[in-house]
């Protein structure tokens, strides 16, 4: 079938209704610069989605739509689209690569069915490629891994599969084996040679292997053989003994192997050259879920118990706000559904993260497409869709049937490790960039702004330098706003170093109005440190003085919120305390004196108290770095970053690669890091590359 027929019916496919096991919402997944947008791109043009291929360094990339995007040549936010293939319709999800933008990731991960994870043929698994897996193992999606830039001096299929092997600990199930110079993929089910002709690659053609290239990946076949009987061991014994199954039966096995997480086939090519991208989308369909093969979500109850959430058209109506986003100046949600029907007008409930109950209308339903959407009369299970109208709802609500309130899994937000002191350009913009930040803040659960109480200057808090250059770009194209900046300033936290006892007697004596009346309160806390990264714990079952008075819930609560707002700002910085057992041990009440205001004010000030006297210490965000230089600047830049004080955990130089690049895997404080790219690039004259993570707030 030519390219331009494919294209017609696909487009005539999309516009109809599709059945839920037609449909595939996928994300495509990988460490920056793996080239996933690049086969994005590829995807949709191969699926007639669009009519011409967008390339990343044009700036011209159909799911690249933001200007900050084409400015920086990087993905920055999750893109939305649709693409038709052998009568399904795939959701395609594009997401950021960058460390700073993992919010995007997560919050996608979370609503989709299956992920195709794009590694760089030279590099194979780097540091934020780990990153993305553990995220898709929090979810349990299944997975196909496509090995980009084969073209690329230095590029090694089987070397790539060993990287997977090692270091995500699975089996990948190589598919398709890519031959570069042959501009072809050995399709290794059905023992044939794919070539792809045309001027953009999207004539597939099809001939028997020849033996002098077959004989060189026929112990792969055997793996792939191998592999399928170990998902269905009615195949086990043919498979065994030699035999060849059908390949829609080998097919069918890896499909099951690959939905129970014990499978990842495995495709090789370059989406740049156009070359074994068709065989992925095949897979898309053959091999990754439909919305029914799910298992069902978990959902809370307002009560604490349970419901499982099937999809599909039975029950009340479930679906999760995954992203909130401004779109033409207003506010819209990106939301899945998940089980019945959502219209425009319709109205939902939802239940906040602190517990209240809020009831909206959902305005307007639209389709996405990247950048442009269109309008749609409702939604079904199992899509992804943008709804308009809802003023309050963030990432992570669930809307529901006002009479049927549930919660499903919320989504995970980091918390912020580097921050900018703003201020507007124009001493009359303040309020503008008030409800700036405010709308930014809503899209962005890892932005904060908060207000710096000692010197009062605003703080724009994010996950990293790019992250906050991205936000201050935004101010200035979306809002119109000039925002002046401080240098980057590293959040911080604190803790203790050894336990301590403190007790204290909080009293206002009576006004002379008699308007006040006299209020006291005593109470006494313990505080001891706690292991790195296990947080605070409270234990609030103190002794009563006098014997025989008892704490109503009105007073316990007033306790307990006391001791809350004790661990937010702590005696060496105002900043919050982590890693912290903190004991109410003893409280004494005075009749009608003791209000709950003197409680809850008794309990913060003993608490303050006792960690100003537990010898109280600074935690600095903990970095791991992952390092790629030259290996003749190895050593340059293992000095350099041990001045920084890094502990160096591992150095490798992978000559197998061909580009003589050296790694170095390491812990540094995030103050060192700090302008380091443009230090690594003088370093190295411009070829070394860098990335890190948040690991932990540790004591520097």
């Amino acid at each position: 079938m030519s390219q331009s027929s494919q294209q017609s019916r696909n487009q005539r496919k999309a516009q109809a209704p599709t059945a839920l096991a037609h449909v595939r919402n996928i994300g495509i997944a990988a460490h920056v610069d793996a080239g996933k947008t690049t086969l994005t791109e590829r995807i949709l043009f191969y699926t007639g989605a669009s009519h011409k291929i967008g390339e990343v360094h044009d700036g011209a990339a159909h799911m690249d739509w933001m200007a900050e995007e084409q400015d920086h040549g990087i993905t920055i936010t999750a893109a939305v689209t649709k693409a038709p293939w052998r009568d399904h319709l795939l959701q395609v999800v594009d997401t950021p690569g960058h460390v700073d933008f993992t919010i995007e990731v997560e919050r996608s991960m979370r609503v989709l069915d299956g992920v195709i994870l794009v590694l760089d043929g030279v590099r194979g698994v780097e540091p934020q490629t780990e990153t993305v897996w553990r995220q898709r193992s929090r979810f349990g999606l299944p997975v196909l891994f496509f090995v980009n830039k084969v073209d690329r001096a230095g590029a090694d299929f089987r070397r790539v599969l060993k990287h997977i092997r090692e270091r995500l600990d699975v089996e990948p199930v190589a598919m398709t084996v890519p031959l570069p110079d042959e501009h072809a993929c050995i399709d290794l089910l059905h023992r044939r040679l794919l070539h792809f002709d045309g001027v953009q690659g999207e004539q597939v053609r099809s001939e028997p292997c020849p033996d002098r290239l077959w004989e060189p990946v026929a112990d792969l076949h055997e793996a792939l053989l191998l592999a399928a009987a170990d998902a269905d061991e009615t195949l086990a014994d043919l498979v065994l003994e030699g035999g060849e199954p059908p390949p829609d039966v080998v097919l069918s096995a890896l499909r099951r192997g690959t939905l129970a997480g014990r499978l990842f086939p495995c495709f090789g090519g370059s989406a740049l050259r156009n070359l074994g991208v068709q065989p992925v989308i095949d897979a898309a369909v053959d091999l990754l879920p439909a919305p029914l093969d799910r298992p069902a979500a978990s959902a809370r109850r307002p009560d604490g118990s349970t419901e499982e959430v099937a999809i599909g058209n039975d029950g009340p109506l479930a679906a999760l706000v995954f992203k909130v986003q401004l779109w033409d100046g207003r506010r819209h949600c990106f939301t899945r559904v998940y089980r019945n029907r959502l219209k425009g007008g319709d109205s939902i409930a939802f239940q906040t993260a602190d517990g209240r109950v809020l009831k909206e209308h959902v305005a307007r339903i639209f389709d996405v497409d990247a950048g442009r959407k269109t309008r749609l009369d409702a939604a079904g299970p199992g899509q992804i869709v943008l709804l308009a109208g809802l003023r309050h709802a963030v990432t992570g609500d669930t809307l529901c049937d006002p009479e049927h309130l549930l919660m499903l899994e919320r989504i995970e937000a980091r918390r912020p490790v580097l921050s900018l002191a703003i201020e507007p350009g124009a001493g009359t913009d303040e309020d503008k960039l008030l409800e700036a930040l405010d709308k930014v803040e809503q899209e962005d659960p890892t932005l904060k702004v908060e207000e710096d109480p000692e010197t009062g200057q605003r703080l724009l808090r994010g996950m990293g330098e790019l992250h906050l250059q991205i936000v201050l770009e935004r101010l200035e194209r979306e809002f119109g706003l000039s925002v002046r900046s401080g240098r980057p300033a590293v959040a911080v936290r604190e803790t203790i170093a050894r336990a301590a006892r403190a007790e204290i007697l909080h009293s206002r004596p009576a006004s002379p109005d008699g308007k006040q009346p006299e209020l006291s309160a005593w109470a006494a806390v313990e505080v001891a440190p706690r292991p790195r990264g296990e947080g605070n714990r409270f234990v609030c079952e103190p002794r009563l003085r006098p014997d025989g008075a008892e704490l109503n819930a009105e007073q316990r609560q007033a306790l307990e919120e006391g001791l809350a707002s004790g661990v937010a700002a702590g005696p060496l910085q105002g900043a919050s305390v982590d890693d912290v057992e903190i004991v109410l041990v003893e409280v004494e009440l005075f009749g009608a004196q003791t209000t709950v205001e003197a409680l809850q004010a008794a309990a913060a000030r003993a608490l303050a108290k006792a960690l100003a006297e537990a010898s109280p210490a600074a935690l600095h965000p903990v970095m791991r770095v992952d390092v790629v230089v030259p290996e003749a600047n190895l050593g340059t830049v293992l000095g350099d970053l041990q001045q920084r004080r890094a502990v160096i955990q591992a150095t490798e130089t992978d000559r197998e690669a061909g580009d003589g690049s050296s790694s170095i895997r390491c812990e540094v404080a995030l103050e060192a890091l700090l302008g380091y790219t443009t230090e690594l690039r003088s370093l190295t004259q411009g070829r070394g590359q860098y990335s890190m993570q948040f690991e932990r707030f540790d004591l520097v």
